[in-house]
């Protein structure tokens, strides 16, 4: 089987061949694309799509080379408002069964493996899976509206002064002290 339909979601690895690659395009429809942003916790997704290839490497590894495509509504971190972001990401995942890890015991530590496009090769390889995961790795962590600035915020007791963010160097206050000494600079 050299080809999987369109919108497959899972490739079952007893039906890859090793001399063909194969080629798969999954683009999730509307209520699909609903749920994801829910689960990922954005404000909307369209134009989700993951294309590429699968090719055997070896005996039984899998190589996955693909594009990813979306354009994903997130919250301002300034403003609120919604931002659009379009991703267009490459995406490669190393599928093979010498990647399986023990399941840790609960709080202890494990190094993590220095091919992070290594994962464990099951019975099928799940494209929805790894397009979920790619997206979720793309999204911008801190979306931010054009212009959209931080303002500062000043507080005092009433009477007070309040600080300036120049009094909180280190070196302010003995410039103050040689400027009130009236000493020259010695640099």
């Amino acid at each position: 089987m050299s080809q999987h339909p369109q919108n497959t979601r899972a490739i079952r690895v007893a039906d890859l061949s090793a001399r063909r690659p194969v080629t798969f395009d999954i683009a999730p429809d509307a209520a699909e694309m609903a749920r994801i942003a829910s689960d990922l916790g954005v404000l909307g997704l369209r134009k989700l799509r993951l294309r590429g290839t699968l090719t055997a490497e070896g005996r039984a590894d899998w190589l996955l080379q693909a594009d990813l495509g979306a354009t994903v509504s997130q919250p301002c971190v300034v403003t609120l408002e919604p931002v659009q972001t379009r991703i267009d990401e490459s995406v490669m995942r190393r599928f093979s069964p010498d990647a399986r890890l023990d399941a840790p015991d609960p709080g202890a530590e494990i190094e993590m493996p220095e091919d992070d496009t290594l994962e464990p090769l099951d019975t099928e390889i799940d494209l929805a899976r790894v397009m979920i995961e790619a997206l979720s790795l793309a999204l911008p962590p801190y979306p931010r509206k054009d212009g959209a600035e931080l303002g500062q915020l000043t507080v005092a007791e009433e009477g007070v002064t309040p600080m300036q963010d120049e009094e909180t160097k280190p070196f302010a206050a003995l410039s103050g002290l040689r400027d009130k000494l009236g000493k020259p600079d010695t640099e």
